[in-house]
């Protein structure tokens, strides 16, 4: 692993879906080293990510999953930054309402992206939407999460294409079990470690959400 950086951005606006509105805070990560990285999420305002891409070579705009919100500008970002915006296709419908006609790759779970030297591992985990995905690095024990899990529990599943069982399932199987000190850093809010999540999960099926 040579020098691998991971850069944060944050900006806000709107999620809309299901004919509501909410204004949210969005987290975009920028991972890779001081010449190539990878884009994680697109959310509300492509200046701020462009910036802090600062001139690197982006091989790819990769998104957790298709609500609005984390997919608003990567058209934008494509076009400015000349690369490929990948999704999973279990979330088109999502993408549809969104960004209808337009191309992207995709995302499939286990599928790896090679960068600063390690890898990047897609697991696709289902609850929040279908296509819904983290990203796991195991070296240096970083997961993406974008809205499958967050510091306190699992995301929302009240929407549309959304299902409280199967987020559950998809955090028995594929998040919850990777090692404890883990970092997990979400779609919004603050950071957290498998570790400080993982003995609640009954406690989360017992509540519901």
């Amino acid at each position: 692993m040579s020098g691998l950086r991971i850069d944060h951005v944050e900006t806000s606006g709107k999620f809309i879906l299901d004919g509501g509105e909410w204004d949210v805070d969005n987290n975009i990560w920028i991972v890779g080293d001081d010449s190539e990285v990878f884009i994680i999420d697109a959310a509300h305002d492509a200046a701020p990510i462009i910036e802090k891409v600062a001139g690197r070579k982006v091989r790819g705009i990769i998104c957790t999953h298709a609500h609005n919100d984390h997919i608003t500008v990567a058209p934008e970002l494509s076009e400015k930054l000349d690369a490929p915006i990948y999704v999973h296709p279990g979330d088109q419908m999502l993408w549809d309402e969104t960004h209808a006609g337009v191309a992207h790759e995709n995302l499939s779970d286990q599928q790896v992206f090679h960068i600063a030297g390690t890898d990047m591992r897609v697991l696709n985990t289902p609850g929040h939407s279908p296509g819904s995905c983290c990203l796991y690095l195991p070296e240096p024990g970083e997961l993406f999460s974008g809205d499958t899990l967050f510091q306190g529990g699992p995301g929302a599943t009240g929407r549309k294409y959304s299902s409280f069982d199967t987020i559950i399932e998809s955090l028995k199987t594929s998040v919850l079990d990777l090692p404890a000190e883990t970092i997990v850093r979400t779609g919004h809010g603050d950071h957290t470690t498998v570790g400080a999540e993982a003995p609640h999960l009954e406690e989360w099926i017992r509540r519901g959400h």
